[in-house]
């Protein structure tokens, strides 16, 4: 894995360390992280968001960073540093001498700017009621602000609203969708407004008022589902409108609005009832790219990229031939070229296609690239590994070049483990991948005890990432090889192979999990094959219950975060219905309750025998934690080894630094226990 290699020798030089030590939770949860990568339209400056871990504050805090890539050796340099400030997505104006970005100073949201060069910053825009991101017009002249607000509201600025001293403090609702991911439903929607930049008082000028959903979509959707026209006179940006099928719905459609407000939106997508999205406009105002899914309530559909001529309407699917599923989408500043990232058998690259024919060129080769930004001297991105956290590459030709190692001071002298892939035949005669990972500090001859990592999605991948919370390259640190594999159901293998898992939970997966350990212990010398413990989140979760039931004299003990317990209870307790209504033929627990019950690990707790730690968090609203405590209850009221850990302020995901350190004592521990590491 050259790569691999490449970052590990760069993080290696960069400092000279003493003595040689193991990667930590520690070191992890306080490196720097990068992200929302801008170059200015001459090529010469990139400027980023860094994220520093506050461990006091238990948060995150970010700064914005600047690299001049006209010199040679050129050190990355602060430009916006406040304490206690968060200064966020930057943004060139049209000339590149000034960035934009989104500051919270003082606890109020505002759009301000700062030469590139550096002094004191320019506030423009600083609305009541703050706001969640904006995009710059492409003249930056306006800025296109999206923010919560009740639907319909004629202006950014908060409307008022008189409270009642004697209400009580009581919800009310008529209808689903009453929490999504980790918040409940207040009444108000992501909406879009334009703003624009001029120093005297402005209004804010609602786009898609007649419309009810959010735009950029909830929760994680923000500027890649929203794009300015070339001049600058429309919006383009994805939603999903509301209403009683919401939870029961993919259909994200993409709407064109003019950026005056002068007339309603126009929705682009109608004839197709799966997802759109990621709609992005040409540098010469010609076409619109995006992607389109075809199966409706399908959220892990095959993700095709589209092309559509703005003149006459006229749509193709470009890469409609290729089995690969579209990330993210970027056009290069001459329009000839569009680059997208893919996963692609445990890597996600970029790839450039053709806009004329469709042809599809891979542009690099190992590692997950997570930021694309086409630039005048070549392609800038960011890119992890297993074994790298982000950091800034560019690519001219074929030529890559590292241009940031912004954590090499604080991994310095820190040995990362060994990544190797491996295949076998599993189920259904299929091929199908997986890694091992080798303790660095593991003698040869020396065996390691296993902690069989199963990923979630279940449409996802055990790839070649890096993770700020399961990380392979911790549990190595800690002394356990780990072995991951990517069963029928995962990502980056084709559609039909992603597809194989719906109406097929504890089948094919468990028969590739089988194999797949079977397989790399015979492979692997390190590994003891008899020492080993398995560990799951989300679907992962889900498959630690059933192996519990399925495979119950395999492991030492079983580690099960968010896992779903009773298929029947997580089918009307869940929020997106369409995901679990689809996973299991597409209707609901109440007309087919046969669908649901094949593979439910409820059914199986008789069985149940292996020591079990369960892990949850009250405000995850994807698998509640109620699956969490009746999985907890049936292993305490069958008297086997048991433990539940439950953070009331995470969700499906364990984020705050301070509760990430807890999350791997409790599991090292765990596994220590009942491995003999702990001894």
């Amino acid at each position: 894995m050259k790569h691999l290699l490449l970052a590990s020798a760069l993080l290696a030089s960069a400092a000279a360390p003493a003595l040689a030590r193991d990667l930590t939770i520690q070191d992890v949860a306080t490196l720097s992280r990068v992200g929302a990568p801008a170059v200015s339209p001459d090529g010469k400056w990139l400027v980023w968001q860094q994220r520093e871990t506050d461990l006091a504050a238990n948060r995150g805090r970010y700064d914005l960073w600047r690299l001049d890539l006209s010199r040679k050796g050129a050190v990355p340099e602060k430009l916006v540093a406040e304490a206690d400030v968060n200064e966020t997505s930057p943004q060139f104006s049209a000339d590149g001498t000034r960035v934009f970005f989104q500051s919270d100073k003082g606890g109020v949201d505002s759009i301000q700017s700062v030469a590139i060069t550096g002094g004191a910053a320019t506030a423009w825009f600083t609305p009541k009621g703050g706001f969640s991101g904006f995009k710059l017009s492409p003249d930056g002249s306006k800025a296109l602000v999206w923010a919560d607000r009740k639907p319909g509201a004629p202006t950014i600025e908060p409307a008022m609203e008189k409270k009642d001293p004697n209400a009580g403090s009581g919800r009310v609702f008529d209808k689903m969708f009453v929490r999504h991911w980790d918040s409940w439903a207040n009444g108000e929607r992501s909406q879009l407004f334009v703003v624009p930049l001029r120093q005297e008082a402005v209004t804010a000028v609602p786009i898609a008022a007649s419309l009810d959903g959010d735009t950029p979509s909830k929760p994680f959707g923000g500027g890649e589902e929203l794009s300015w026209s070339a001049d600058g006179k429309t919006v383009y940006f994805a939603l999903r409108e509301a209403g009683r099928t919401e939870p029961l719905s993919t259909n994200l459609d993409i709407f064109a609005a003019p950026a005056d407000g002068s007339a309603a939106p126009v929705n682009l997508t109608a004839d197709n009832d799966g997802m759109d999205n990621l709609p992005t406009a040409s540098p010469d105002g010609k076409w619109l790219a995006y992607f389109a899914m075809k199966r409706p309530t399908y959220e892990a559909d095959r993700q095709v990229l589209m092309l559509r001529n703005l003149a006459t309407g006229e749509v193709r699917a470009l890469t409609e031939a290729w089995d690969r599923s579209v990330a993210s989408i970027a056009w290069a500043p001459d329009g000839k070229t569009i680059y997208v990232t893919a996963q692609d058998t445990q890597e996600e690259p970029i790839f450039s296609v053709d806009p004329t024919s469709g042809k599809v060129t891979r542009l690099t080769q190992e590692g997950a690239v997570s930021a694309v930004v086409p630039a005048k001297n070549g392609l800038v991105f960011s890119m992890n590994s297993l074994t790298a956290p982000d950091d800034f590459y560019r690519l001219t030709g074929k030529k890559t070049e590292r241009l940031t190692s912004v954590n090499a001071a604080k991994l310095a002298g820190v040995d990362l483990p060994k990544v190797e892939r491996f295949s076998f035949t599993g189920a259904n005669n299929d091929k199908v991948w997986g890694y091992a990972v080798r303790p660095a500090a593991l003698a040869e001859g020396k065996k390691a005890p296993i902690a069989f990592i199963v990923h979630g999605g279940p449409q996802g991948s055990s790839n070649n990432s890096w993770s700020y919370r399961w990380n392979p390259a911790v549990f190595a640190g800690a002394g356990y090889a780990v072995v991951s594999v990517d069963f029928h159901g995962s990502t980056g293998y084709g559609q039909a192979f992603s597809d194989a898992i719906r109406n097929n939970w504890g089948g094919w997966p468990l028969e590739d999990l089988q194999k797949g350990l079977a397989a790399a212990t015979g492979k692997f010398a390190y590994l003891d094959a008899d020492n080993a413990c398995a560990l799951g989140a989300s679907y992962g979760g889900y498959m630690m219950n059933w192996i519990e039931g399925q495979w119950p004299d395999r492991f030492k003990c079983i580690v099960q975060h968010d896992g779903v317990f009773d298929a029947r209870a997580m089918a009307y307790e869940t929020e997106e219905l369409w995901f679990d209504e689809w996973e299991h033929g597409g209707k609901a627990y109440f007309e087919d309750p046969e669908a649901f019950e094949k593979w439910n690990p409820v059914n199986h707790v008789t069985k149940w025998k292996t020591p079990q730690l369960v892990i949850t968090s009250e405000k995850d609203f994807r698998i509640p934690y109620t699956q969490g405590l009746a999985a907890f209850t049936a292993l305490q009221r069958r008297e086997i080894p048991s433990k539940l850990l439950v953070f009331p302020d995470e969700n499906h995901w364990v984020l705050k630094p301070k509760n990430s350190m807890q999350w791997y004592g409790e599991v090292l521990g765990w596994l220590g226990k009942y491995t003999g590491k702990g001894e």
